[in-house]
């Protein structure tokens, strides 16, 4: 009896291995259809994250107006007679074959400010960028700056002595649209209240606002008190005595005064206001420049 047993044992055993041996056979092809099928796959996504990688980047060339500023301020602070301040070294190494200044002490005071107003691209690395210098006694003076760059234009040189020109002419302004005259009514008293709020902080802005128009007041707020000198709109509806129906829209430009400790402020906003409920709502606050554009919101 312990014989038979031994053998049912053995039998057991050789069934149990026969039962693995051919798992292993049925998953082998399974596994290996498993394999070549997802490899193509992550070849393609590794192939397309490597060209997403190796995209090129086309720089584009960088308006050198701030370059010439920085180095006129420093040219004009520089003295041929004194090469070791801080100002000449800047100014010679912007530009090592532009020879400095030799300004007679305490004859030419050095300007307060100095400002890139206009840039010209020549040719193909090739800048004209006119520079105007203010001084403290309110004279201007413009000089244009030669300046290279490279292909990149991601490196200046001044390639020139800086050239005293004439200032820009003054161009005249377009016609304005705001041509009708709006009386004291509804329409001043919702615009003098929402600047009040928009510049000095009493009340809140959203109860002047349209729904879903957003504005935030200026903080801190810079002035004490906000006062509508005149308002001036472009359609004819804005000056009628009384409130349009709802979703009328009209564009005004409003002149007002603010005050604040340093003193009086004549300023210009440009809004857009729309008739709700018997009220007007301001829809946007516009850019001095933009004419029914700009809007925000």
């Amino acid at each position: 009896m312990a014989a038979g047993a031994r053998l049912e044992a053995m039998r057991r055993r050789v069934r149990l291995s026969r039962v693995v041996v051919w798992t292993v056979i049925a998953a082998g092809p399974v596994a290996l259809v498993l394999a070549v099928a997802s490899t193509p796959t992550a070849t393609v996504a590794a192939a397309q994250d490597r060209s997403s990688i190796a995209q090129p980047v086309t720089a584009v060339a960088a308006d050198p107006a701030g370059y010439a500023q920085v180095f006129i301020n420093a040219w004009l602070r520089s003295s041929a007679d004194d090469t070791a301040t801080a100002q000449a070294r800047l100014a010679q190494s912007m530009a090592p074959d532009v020879e400095l200044p030799a300004p007679v002490s305490d004859a030419q005071p050095v300007p307060v400010s100095v400002t890139a107003v206009r840039s010209a691209h020549a040719v193909a690395g090739a800048w004209s960028v006119t520079v105007a210098a203010q001084y403290g006694d309110g004279s201007l003076r413009y000089f244009t700056v030669p300046v290279a760059t490279n292909t990149a234009g991601t490196s200046f040189t001044v390639t020139g002595a800086p050239a005293v020109v004439a200032g820009p002419d003054r161009a005249e302004p377009p016609e304005s649209p705001y041509t009708v005259t709006v009386p004291d009514g509804e329409l001043t008293q919702a615009v003098g209240e929402f600047l009040a709020a928009y510049l000095t902080g009493a009340g809140e802005v959203d109860r002047y606002l349209a729904p879903g128009v957003r504005v935030s007041a200026v903080a801190p707020s810079p002035f004490t008190t906000v006062t509508v000198r005149q308002i001036s709109a472009a359609e004819d509806t804005a000056a009628g005595p009384h409130v349009p129906g709802d979703g009328t829209q009209v564009h005004i430009q409003a002149a007002a005064e603010a005050r604040d400790r340093a003193g009086r402020w004549p300023l210009a906003f440009e809004l857009i206001l729309t008739s709700r409920s018997g009220r007007w709502e301001i829809a946007a606050l516009t850019s001095p420049a933009s004419q029914g554009g700009g809007a925000r919101s």
